[in-house]
């Protein structure tokens, strides 16, 4: 398969022992990959939003360096009629980490635990107008549609769990630029297994991740002080080709507390069709 068969498989592509980097080669398991992924959500929480969305997916590690990002572009078609008119039309992830062994030079795989980074995550966008509803102790809030600027900082790790291979686990704290001030933190992890070949070489997988988030601070807006997301997806993958279902577990999302005015909790479903360069 092309090298840009990496392009969702983080924890499978790379060698399940430990990152050695003793030997000062901190280039050796270097590798990049792109791509472009057509998307459509239905029923994204919070608010129950249908809306489709053009995605640019990248990769890799170089160095002591392994990064990953996306850019999302919405309302590809400016319909008057999309649950994203009149909002931002860009959101963007960009989540580099920085080896320790790598930087150190020195093995410091444990157990399970393959490598271990300084983590860094930036949300940038995607905000749009205000929201008010009821929650359910009968208080009438008000969500603020600033521009999401967020910095999340901490200790990530690569670990070998079975049956799943390689997963990213990392350990943040937060910090929102907008409102100069720490706010929490989350817990992040993410997956790819293939389980299926076929003869030609494509294959079924299954990928997804988690962000929850905990802490979250009151006088901030916030209704919950924890939430989160679980995506479950479902992949085929060929060389140049990917289609895709996932099923994303919304709780609390954002902090915000489920409520009949305003829907934070539940499931969304995503398709796909992606193109990989």
């Amino acid at each position: 398969m092309k090298k840009t068969i990496l392009a969702l498989s983080l924890a499978a592509a790379m060698p399940t022992f430990a990152a050695d980097y003793t030997d000062g080669d901190t280039h050796k398991n270097d590798y990049n990959w792109m791509q472009g992924n057509l998307m459509y959500a239905v029923n994204e929480l919070p608010g129950e939003s249908d809306h489709d969305y053009l995605e640019l997916e990248f990769g890799g590690r170089s160095g002591i360096l392994d990064y990953y990002g996306y850019a999302d572009v919405f309302n590809l078609t400016s319909s008057d009629s999309s649950d994203k008119d009149g909002k931002d039309r860009i959101f963007i992830k960009f989540a580099p980490r920085i080896s320790l062994d790598g930087l150190t030079g020195t093995d410091l795989s444990f157990g399970p635990v393959k490598e271990l980074y300084i983590a860094t995550l930036f949300n940038w966008g995607g905000g749009g107008s205000d929201t008010t509803y009821k929650a359910q102790n009968g208080d009438v809030k008000t969500i603020e549609g600033s521009t999401t600027n967020n910095a999340f900082v901490g200790l990530g790790s690569d670990v070998m769990v079975p049956w799943l291979g390689k997963v990213g686990l990392n350990f943040y704290g937060l910090y929102s630029v907008n409102d100069k001030d720490w706010n929490g933190y989350q817990v992040s992890t993410n997956w790819f297994k293939p389980f299926h070949f076929f003869e030609n070489g494509s294959f079924i997988s299954y990928q997804g991740y988690i962000d929850y988030q905990m802490g979250i601070k009151s006088e901030y807006g916030a209704t919950s002080s924890n939430g989160g997301v679980m995506f479950n997806g479902i992949y085929w993958h060929s060389d140049n080709f990917a289609l895709g279902y996932g099923l994303k577990a919304f709780k609390d999302v954002y902090g915000i507390e489920d409520s009949s005015g305003f829907k934070s909790t539940g499931f969304g479903h995503y398709f796909a069709a992606t193109y990989k360069f």
